[in-house]
């Protein structure tokens, strides 16, 4: 299906916002005309089927910029992604009872907000750790705010809120498994730094925004190329932060199951994050805040809500997308919302058959809390193609 809503520029809104479904709210697509109203982006700003609001700028929104990148587009959990690989089991493979596996995998991956290992976990090396030091010898006030050890000992974290392990089944019964995550708080920290920053250079120069959190860092400003260099840290530590938790359910799996091999490699892909890309003529960052990059035969992840199905898809290529895709179902309740609306018994009801926490402490992530994800799916035909459509049997939460 093509592009469902555009909206043209008009006296607050310099550049079109080209939006891929109608379900998209009026805070939404305000936010969406503040930012296409700023001096820098380039051509417009292109929001995908799952989009929602965020803070500053929306979610599921893709952002072409020239010489000017907004930390807050990007956020705070910086890098995060999913990651995915198919094994050579099938669903006959598996026991009947799954509560053992989630149970293996809660006590090997560190789980919610503030978890970590209790020693250091090595994860990529010199160059990893020498690239902090390089960012923290610049930005001394950021080096206090992280504990030395913070890297090495979160690696291989999930974190909380919508990240995910899952042990899905696809079409054919083959067993996937699925992971959602990114960098931790060591990235929270990097981004929250960044962004007041940009605050400060706003102040500045006396640049007026119709919202804080448009503030950029513009080419030639004091910590442009600082922000470039962290931020592109962040994006690698949650790569190796998504490896490091893989090969951790592996582990479980393989004392549990019966012996197996890989059959899909791994399909890993951002879906907070900032890279130099050409795009219309020109060479832009592209900030994909909550979407993911669909380029020709590029492979990506759809994950559905907890009860949900999630797709295994193929991209298309569409330069009007600036070649992106929807990261997800989005949001269509706040978590407070949700939380006030549902009970553990719709919760239990919609993770019928699913092993996984039916618990008071994530009603907030129920699937009814989010869009349906076959209508995402059927507004970004143009965007991407389904390779294998996965039901999850065991999802481990935060």
């Amino acid at each position: 299906m093509p592009i469902k809503h555009v909206l043209a520029p008009h006296k607050d809104q310099r550049l079109p916002v080209k939006i891929w479904t109608d379900d998209v709210d009026y805070k939404a697509q305000a936010q969406l005309s503040r930012v296409a109203n700023l001096p820098f982006i380039h051509s417009h700003v292109a929001a995908m089927p799952d989009v929602h609001l965020g803070k500053g700028a929306t979610v599921g929104s893709v952002i072409a910029t020239e010489k000017a990148i907004i930390p807050a587009a990007v956020g705070v959990d910086i890098g995060c992604g999913m990651n995915a690989l198919r094994l050579s089991l099938r669903a006959s493979d598996l026991p009947d009872n799954l509560k053992a596996i989630r149970s293996g995998i809660e006590r090997s991956v560190p789980l919610g907000a503030g978890g970590k290992h209790k020693t250091a976990q090595i994860r990529g090396g010199d160059a990893i750790a020498m690239g902090l030091s390089a960012i923290f010898e610049k930005h001394k006030t950021l080096a206090k705010m992280i504990r030395p050890d913070t890297y090495a000992r979160q690696i291989g974290t999930l974190g909380s809120g919508n990240h995910f392990i899952e042990l899905c089944l696809d079409e054919e019964d083959a067993v996937w498994v699925m992971l959602h995550s990114g960098s931790r708080g060591i990235g929270n920290k990097i981004g929250m730094y960044f962004i007041q920053l940009a605050k400060r250079e706003m102040e500045r120069w006396m640049i007026h925004l119709p919202d804080k959190d448009l503030a950029y860092l513009a080419e030639g400003s004091d910590h442009y190329q600082d922000y470039i260099e962290a931020v592109t840290w962040g994006q690698e530590y949650a790569r190796l932060n998504r490896a490091a938790m893989m090969d951790a359910v592996l582990a479980v799996l393989r004392q549990q199951l019966p012996p197996f091999l890989i059959t899909q490699e791994a399909i890993n892909c951002h879906h907070n994050y900032v890279e130099m890309e050409h795009h219309f003529g020109k060479n832009v960052w592209v900030t994909r805040k909550g979407a993911i990059r669909a380029r020709e035969t590029d492979l990506g992840i759809i994950p559905g809500s907890m009860g949900d199905k999630s797709y295994i898809v193929r991209g298309k290529g569409n330069p009007d997308s600036f070649c992106s895709c929807s990261h997800g179902a989005g949001r269509r309740l706040s978590r407070t919302a949700a939380a006030k609306q549902f009970t553990v018994d719709d919760l239990a009801l919609a993770t019928q058959g699913i092993e996984c926490r039916k618990d008071k402490a994530v009603i907030d992530e129920i699937p009814m809390a989010y869009k349906p994800i076959d209508e995402v799916m059927a507004n970004q035909t143009d965007l991407v193609e389904v390779v294998h459509t996965l039901r999850q049997v065991v999802n481990v939460k935060g």
